[in-house]
């Protein structure tokens, strides 16, 4: 593969040369690690940046027909979005099992829009680990604002917050004792909450809703990186297509606000020391899967539960495997 030629494609905002650089850093075949490693150091000479939003929300709260109708009001005022949507991964085959596209239909069919499900892979935090080199795929093309919807809510979830400027959760209303149903972490790193569903009858439960999050955020710590009344809560429809460009708005302010107290700068660097780390990790535990490593390890484990060594003992032993030096 020619890299400096796909290089040259993204550039030029080629969405089949996006779609394949895709697919090439999201392999896990070495030559081709090697390859995504060089296209990814090229195109970051370019330093093109777009508005990272992470998405998320519990299960059944209409996020894909909120990015629909959220990234069709952007390509509308001329912007090109970028969606990436993790999708849970099949136990057997490793694939998605959501299928976004058919999910977001008239967004799929926007020559302004591009969307790309990825699997998680069983990666925890539903992103899936190559998703922030995807991010800067998108970037290098030229998108203005790359969506990063992510799988359910949990505790793990938070990860999201390592590859985003800004954070979004969107919650439904009527859903029973809704401040026990989010964690309190989750809640801490959201920078606006949206009460989605906010029509017809659901509208009155949508608005005690918002009004009962709205009092919950007062009560969290005021973070250095939010103007005065952030983080906020709002009540949007996605179905009716009601509250997005204020959501949008919001979101803007927010955005100008951090670059011009120098917050978005600091984050972006910390969120590079965090991805920094979690490679080393990822790649020491890649060396754990050669069939020699896991013969070791078989061997080990046997020793520890016979009783022969110590789990402390057999660990180091395993680490000296690895790195004799």
């Amino acid at each position: 593969m020619d890299i400096a030629e796909l290089s040259n494609k993204i550039l030029s905002r080629d969405r089949r040369a996006l779609a394949r650089a895709i697919t090439l850093v999201e392999s896990q075949r070495a030559d081709h690690r090697a390859q995504a490693e060089e296209l990814l150091g090229t195109l970051a000479r370019q330093r093109r940046q777009a508005l990272r939003i992470g998405l998320s929300g519990t299960p059944g709260v209409g996020k894909s027909t909120f990015i629909e109708s959220f990234g069709l009001m952007l390509t509308e005022q001329g912007l090109r979005v970028a969606v990436l949507a993790v999708d849970p991964s099949s136990a057997r085959s490793g694939g998605s099992i959501l299928g976004d596209k058919t999910r977001m239909e008239r967004l799929s069919r926007d020559p302004d829009a591009f969307i790309r499900p990825s699997p998680s892979q069983t990666h925890l935090g539903g992103v899936a680990r190559r998703t922030r080199d995807v991010v800067a795929l998108c970037e290098a093309a030229d998108f203005d604002v790359v969506l990063i919807e992510t799988v359910g809510v949990g505790q793990s979830e938070t990860v999201v917050a390592e590859i985003s400027d800004l954070f979004l959760l969107l919650l439904a209303p009527a859903g029973g004792d809704e401040l026990q149903g989010v964690k309190r972490g989750i809640m801490e790193i959201a920078d606006v909450i949206l009460v989605n569903k906010a029509d017809g009858d659901l509208k009155p439960a949508a608005g005690r809703t918002c009004a009962d999050y709205s009092g919950a955020l007062r009560l969290l710590r005021k973070r250095p990186q939010d103007p005065p009344g952030y983080p906020k809560a709002m009540m949007v429809s996605a179905l009716e297509e009601e509250g997005l460009s204020q959501a949008w708005t919001e979101l803007q302010q927010l955005n100008i606000w951090r670059r011009e107290h120098g917050h978005w700068n600091q984050r972006r660097a910390e969120q590079a020391r965090y991805w920094f780390a979690q490679e080393v990790r990822q790649t020491l535990l890649a060396q754990l899967d050669s069939p020699q490593a896991r013969a070791r390890m078989a061997d080990l484990g046997d020793s520890v539960a016979q009783g022969d060594q110590s789990i402390n003992q057999a660990a180091r032993q395993m680490l000296t495997t690895l790195d004799p030096t």
